[in-house]
């Protein structure tokens, strides 16, 4: 079984991230983690934690079971958002027991070494170790667990880092939809601690997510953008998913601001105020043509990894010489002087402040929003491979004028700066269809259609 998809493990919490999986993921992790802490500098340590999800509770159990019986040292972190126990993981190993914005049924494991999530070479050795089935090691090795709270330490220091980039809020109004997820213990009391007026919706921990789904989408955010626009004040609007990696910006007309707009709001931002001779900022292939535009405009440029892989492009870009001031993919972002987590209460804090300084429309009048789409095409796992092996023929074909790359999927770019995108999911039974053109609709619709018969054709 092929564990990992762009984020980690992910899915059913019954069928397939289960109590047993837990285990052998655990046991696993300490296993890496004896054989590697040495050589990385990290401690011999394992820190984990969970959203609120209602299967939490036994898949943390297990994982803790499995890395104790591995002969490693268990900090019990309990409830966290994801960006906490990354921050947790500095100096040592983490995992998150979370399913971020899936629904209430799912969970997952999303493992971090110092911060960073891991690699594409360290989630392979988890996998071989799940595969082998290790033992248990002799019984006079086995660790031992102990609790800790990373929480109040990292609500301080996202604080004093958004105040880096501006002054105290001052009374300036956010209300925050934490979807009845891990953002509740976060995002509200980092922007009370800088000064805002805070109003907090679906503010309590459920895994059930009453208030709403845990994807933030302007389908499943009705409640904020109606309270937003009915505010008397100019007042911005966030909210966040299960695990509190992701950010949502609502302006004050109650409307969803598009996440690629938000991306290039902030890479200009960490462009302009670098003291970096080779700024850089790491994005993805379905990121908007607006990100580039903001960043060459500040003075930097945009290096591309496939989804899910910030932190290797990051890795990539460094060691090429570059300085990476900024990374993020949509709805998702790495603020790199702050850590190498993907962290939406940094993101939230740091917006706040940049928003009670200048306003939003200031920050958004500079960004070029051509119409982008965004289409799933329902597609069963076992078909992905070979759809996109007939797509990786069929599509350039079909547009002989565009530049075709193949490295994350299908991406076809146009002259007038017009581009495509088909690449299978990597957590749901989907291939995305992304695309930006002033002729949008009549991009998509052929693209899609070429994609349906692909699928159809498995």
């Amino acid at each position: 079984m092929e564990l990992f998809g762009t984020a980690g493990i992910r899915g059913d919490a019954r069928k397939r991230v289960t109590p047993d999986l837990a285990l052998s993921v655990g046991r696993a992790m300490a296993h890496e983690i004896r054989d590697r802490s040495e050589s990385d500098g990290t401690r011999d340590e394992l820190v984990v934690a969970r959203d609120g999800r209602t299967t939490g509770t036994a898949l943390v159990a297990a994982v803790e079971a499995g890395a104790t019986s591995g002969g490693v040292q268990v900090r019990r972190a309990g409830q966290q958002p994801t960006p906490t126990l990354a921050f947790a993981s500095r100096g040592r190993y983490g995992l998150q027991v979370t399913a971020s914005h899936n629904p209430p049924t799912d969970n997952g494991l999303k493992l971090f070494v110092d911060g960073s999530e891991f690699d594409g070479d360290a989630e392979g050795r988890i996998e071989a170790s799940v595969a082998e089935g290790l033992d248990p090691v002799r019984w006079n090795e086995w660790g031992d667990s102990s609790s800790v709270d990373p929480l109040p330490a990292y609500r301080d220091a996202v604080g004093e880092f958004a105040l880096g980039h501006g002054d105290p809020l001052a009374g300036q109004t956010v209300v925050v939809d934490c979807g009845n997820g891990m953002a509740a213990r976060a995002t509200p009391q980092v922007l009370r601690a800088l000064g805002a007026r805070v109003v907090a919706l679906n503010g309590n921990v459920d895994g059930h997510f009453p208030g709403r789904p845990s994807k933030p989408t302007p389908e499943t955010l009705g409640d904020l953008m109606a309270f937003v626009a009915d505010a008397d004040d100019d007042v911005l609007g966030i909210a966040h998913d299960g695990d509190a990696d992701r950010i949502v910006v609502v302006d004050a007309a109650g409307e969803v601001v598009h996440e690629d707009t938000i991306l290039a709001v902030l890479s200009e931002h960490y462009v302009r105020t670098a003291d970096a001779v080779d700024p850089v900022v790491v994005t993805t292939p379905n990121a908007s043509g607006r990100i580039d535009d903001r960043v060459e405009a500040a003075g930097g440029r945009v290096e591309r990894v496939k989804l899910g892989s910030l932190h290797e492009g990051i890795a990539s870009a460094r060691a090429a010489g570059g300085d990476v001031v900024f990374a993020g993919e949509p709805w998702k972002h790495v603020h790199t002087a702050f850590g190498p987590w993907i962290d939406g209460v940094a993101s939230a804090a740091v917006l706040s402040v940049l928003v009670a300084d200048r306003g939003l429309a200031a920050l958004r009048e500079p960004v070029t929003e051509r119409p982008y789409r965004k289409v799933s095409v329902d597609c069963p796992d076992e078909a992905k491979t070979g759809a996109m092996a007939t797509l990786g023929a069929t599509l350039p074909e079909a547009y002989p004028e565009a530049a075709v790359e193949t490295e994350y999927g299908v991406r076809l770019a146009f002259d007038d700066g017009s581009w495509v995108l088909v690449r299978p999911s990597g957590t749901e039974p989907y291939v995305r269809v992304y695309a930006e053109s002033e002729d949008v609709d009549s991009l998509v619709g052929d693209v899609v259609g070429r994609v349906e018969r692909a699928v159809a054709e498995v």
